[in-house]
């Protein structure tokens, strides 16, 4: 009994790693697509859509430097997380506060 219990222990623990794992490119499909919105919906001024669309740039650039040895770190993780979500903190911010040029 006490290994049937280990047991389903171990493939709670392996399946939910396996759901939490990072998606980049699905965070990034995502907030593309909600940068595109807030523009049609008109509460993105032309220099912050330029600024957002510059900024998934880089991510991507730095997604692909990460992928090109088909290994990726921590370090590599952390640093596309991050940006990810300074992008959907700026995309929030710019939503409200309008830049006046």
């Amino acid at each position: 009994m006490n290994k049937l219990k280990w047991g389903l222990l171990f493939f709670f623990v392996i399946g939910f790693q396996q759901a939490y794992c990072q998606k980049f490119e699905a965070d990034i499909r995502k907030l593309n697509s909600d940068i595109n919105l807030a523009k049609k919906a008109g509460k993105l001024t032309d220099l912050e859509y330029s600024k957002l669309k510059k900024e998934q740039d880089q991510i991507k650039l730095a997604l692909d430097k990460a992928k090109a040895d088909d290994i990726f770190t921590p370090d590599e993780k952390n640093k596309i997380h991050s940006k990810i979500v300074r992008s959907k903190k700026r995309l929030a911010k710019y939503k409200v506060n309008r830049e006046i040029y």
